[in-house]
């Protein structure tokens, strides 16, 4: 275990807004997605609706890599969305998004959850970021997946970018949330004894006709059905790529420090994932901002002192895989807040300074766009 190298994947999905109006792009280009494959490999694939595109990373080895691979993908996909008359988003809402607008991917996997979900495919007008990490291969993902669930709450709060939703303000810095929580099979899933238990209630429900398969669980944590891999599901997309860096480096340390500490996190009760969804519920409002139910004081404690105790927990595992560097955002996104905090304070400025609600989220969405290119690298500033 300790040469383990716990290799890691980044999934990202994003809007696509036409550049004039800013709006999303109902229909997509049907040479966009070949020309991005052309440019970026299969790295590239279509999502639901066509306003969405989406990258996933190779295997990753260390952070570095993680940069450099994730900077490249961004910005050469923002170029070829360019060519087309798009700009990219990475902000798991669109500021000016309309649900009712969208047209769906041609795709069997896709018309198969519209004829299941209707209004609610629909209305799954939302982007998100997945972190895979390898496991062992005599390590349970399943009883690993239950000792990590506690955190969860901490990586959505860090993440947050959708405080809009029809274009308006929701008074959550986490819309993405409220909208999954239509789905079945979503949120934080059960505590399962094994694998084995999870098998069997995946073959209940394929059986049963609920599900082709374990793909079909959209839950904010999962073991992966392809890979060898834990998947952190429960984040926002980040536009500020070193954010979204930061919390896979820091997700790939948890699962590596969980291992390392086979003892960890084995104790709950029947309270406990209740406990879990009420501090995600808490992260989606408040964000960083959230206080968190500790079960064990039974006291209501600041996310600051929660994530002491995560950074504690991961320190020796943070050192010896390299992410020390990389962690270190974390303490930024705290002084400076998340991507929904930057949009906020963009649009409020704005509205204080005469702008009517369209043009305010306008300066929102040219924000985003030119952040998720990682263009204030080339020119300095951020907001």
């Amino acid at each position: 275990m300790a040469d383990f190298e716990y290799t890691f994947g980044i999934e990202e999905e994003y809007f696509l807004a036409n550049a004039r109006t800013r709006n999303l792009a109902g229909h997509a280009p049907q040479r966009l997605l070949g020309d991005a494959k052309a440019k970026l490999g299969d790295s590239v694939t279509a999502e639901l609706l066509q306003s969405q595109i989406e990258i996933a990373s190779p295997v990753l080895h260390d952070c570095a890599q993680a940069r450099a691979v994730m900077v490249q993908l961004r910005r050469g996909l923002a170029d070829v969305a360019a060519e087309h008359g798009l700009r990219l988003i990475a902000a798991s809402t669109h500021p000016l998004g309309a649900w009712r607008e969208q047209l769906v991917t041609e795709k069997p996997r896709y018309d198969r959850l519209m004829a299941d979900f209707r209004i609610i495919g629909q209305r799954n007008l939302v982007c998100g970021m997945h972190v895979h990490v390898a496991v062992p291969a005599d390590v349970d993902r399943v009883t690993l997946m239950n000792r990590a669930m506690p955190w969860l709450p901490l990586f959505l709060a860090l993440s947050t970018s959708s405080p809009f939703w029809n274009r308006r303000i929701t008074g959550l810095l986490s819309y993405r949330q409220a909208v999954y929580d239509e789905w079945p099979r979503s949120g934080i899933p059960d505590f399962f004894d094994d694998q084995v238990d999870y098998d069997a209630f995946t073959a209940l429900m394929h059986k049963a006709g609920a599900v082709p398969d374990a793909s079909y669980f959209w839950w904010a944590i999962r073991p992966a059905l392809k890979y060898p891999t834990l998947e952190l599901r429960i984040a926002d997309v980040c536009t500020r790529i070193d954010d979204g860096l930061a919390l896979a480096a820091a997700f790939r340390c948890l699962v590596a420090a969980l291992i390392r500490q086979p003892a960890a996190g084995n104790v709950r009760s029947t309270h406990t994932r209740r406990i879990i969804d009420e501090n995600r519920w808490r992260a989606k409002r408040d964000g960083t901002a959230a206080t968190f139910v500790d079960e064990a004081s039974g006291t209501a404690v600041p996310l600051r002192e929660k994530l002491a105790e995560l950074m504690r927990f991961i320190g020796p595992d943070a050192q010896r895989l390299g992410c020390e560097q990389t962690l270190q955002q974390i303490d930024r996104i705290l002084e400076s807040g998340t991507s929904a905090h930057a949009q906020l304070r963009i649009y409020n400025e704005q509205r204080a300074g005469g702008s009517v609600n369209q043009l305010a989220l306008r300066e929102v969405v040219d924000w985003l766009a030119t952040t998720t290119a990682c263009s204030e690298e080339l020119h300095g500033g951020a907001r």
